[in-house]
């Protein structure tokens, strides 16, 4: 049996409020059935294991008020903004023979015992949570289903589920999906390219080779034939010694002739 217990509070101001969050307590309200509405207190160390479970929202409480004992089920919490602790909760009065709608969690069993999931398949859960309804006096803690022998590709309705007695899902209409044993995926790595070769390797096809340089040859080897011209551009080509004497010794002759004839 799920017990809680809480103090009855007479007084619902804001002052007396932050007062009991101060201590260490966490105000709330019990509504509903033919009695009128109840303020009370309930100690925050004793919820606080409890009231971030899945199922806090759906297990059927004993609320020990006082020494007097109320069935009620958890509706509503409300969390600080800034420090998103619980500063309220509503509990509602269960009645005998009522019907409630409920939000129950679901559980996956004998994952091992799949042949599917021993493949390398994955489970692929679709609804977390399956909305029922459900009787005051029976309602399921969890919606228990069972992995053993399933297959890859294979989807688990809520039809294969065993629900308690007069217990049914909200939606009627259709065979809902619950999870599915999907195939794994395969990742495919693209082929790599060549990579561009980096400056001063081996020139690309059809580039034409830098201005001063033959083909075939390195920019290097094109700079010294470049410079070894221009070098000899500058220098003066050796004088023929025979040919610059020969005018001096015509101009003797042309002399010596003059003189015999006078």
């Amino acid at each position: 049996m799920n017990i809680l217990k809480a103090t009855k509070r007479t007084s619902a101001s804001t002052g007396q409020i932050n007062k009991l969050r101060s201590e260490g307590f966490i105000p709330g309200v019990l509504y509903g059935g033919e009695k009128n509405n109840l303020n009370i207190s309930l100690k925050k160390l004793h919820l606080q294991n409890i009231i971030n479970t899945e199922t806090f929202m759906s297990k059927v409480y004993d609320l020990n008020i006082d020494g007097n004992s109320e069935k009620a089920l958890a509706r509503d919490v409300a969390y600080d903004p800034v420090s998103d602790e619980p500063i309220h909760i509503d509990f509602m009065r269960i009645t005998k023979g009522s019907r409630l709608t409920l939000e129950i969690p679901v559980k996956f069993i004998n994952s091992d015992k799949s042949p599917g999931l021993k493949k390398g398949a994955v489970l692929n859960i679709v609804r977390r949570k399956v909305e029922l309804k459900c009787p005051a006096e029976n309602i399921p803690d969890e919606i228990v289903v069972d992995l053993e022998g399933t297959e890859i590709n294979r989807s688990l309705k809520i039809s294969s589920v065993k629900l308690p007695e007069n217990v049914s899902p909200t939606i009627v209409d259709r065979d809902f999906v619950i999870a599915t044993v999907a195939a794994p995926t395969i990742l495919v790595e693209p082929e790599k390219t060549e990579e561009v070769a980096a400056d001063g390797d081996v020139p690309v096809d059809g580039a034409t080779a830098p201005e001063g340089t033959s083909e075939g040859a390195t920019p290097e080897e094109g700079k010294d034939k470049s410079a070894k011209g221009s070098n000899d551009k500058g220098k003066a080509l050796p004088a023929d010694k025979n040919k610059t004497a020969k005018p001096s010794d015509d101009k003797g002759k042309s002399t010596n002739k003059e003189t015999k004839k006078k």
